[in-house]
């Protein structure tokens, strides 16, 4: 059997240990959170620490334990990972107070429409519009 040599000097931490020591301690739910945003951007915590200016260790903190972040610093992951901070924190739009406007699957569908081409929208619109007197039509009939 050939040994497998491997340079340490140049990679201490090799494809047999691609995430550092393993943990045995449950992350807080804010560092899930920080440690999904971050997965999800495509950044390694040290380019993650680079782009915030500190310590890699200290980001691998924030992912492992239960820590109190300054707002500035919230303020800058969630520019960072382009989210906000609601998102960062857990608050989703179901939790959050909810302004007039559509819901669930009309809400996901205008959102959508909105992103189209202002021609293609008032198309659409039109044809809602159309759906809609039609119904108060057969309803006050």
């Amino acid at each position: 059997m050939q040994a497998i040599s491997h340079n340490l000097a140049i990679d201490p931490y090799n494809a047999l240990m691609p995430g550092g020591r393993p943990t045995s301690k449950q992350a807080s739910f804010l560092g899930q959170r920080i440690a999904q945003a971050r997965q999800q951007a495509g950044l390694s915590q040290n380019e993650l620490a680079a782009k915030l200016d500190i310590s890699r260790s200290l980001i691998a903190q924030w992912e492992r334990s239960a820590v109190a972040l300054k707002t500035e610093q919230l303020l800058a992951l969630a520019d960072i990972f382009g989210i906000t901070i609601d998102s960062l924190l857990g608050r989703n739009q179901a939790t959050a107070k909810r302004g007039p406007g559509p819901v669930g699957r009309a809400r996901h569908v205008f959102d959508r429409v909105s992103k189209l081409p202002r021609a293609t929208q008032q198309r659409i619109l039109a044809n809602v519009e159309d759906a809609l007197t039609a119904y108060e039509v057969r309803k006050a009939s």
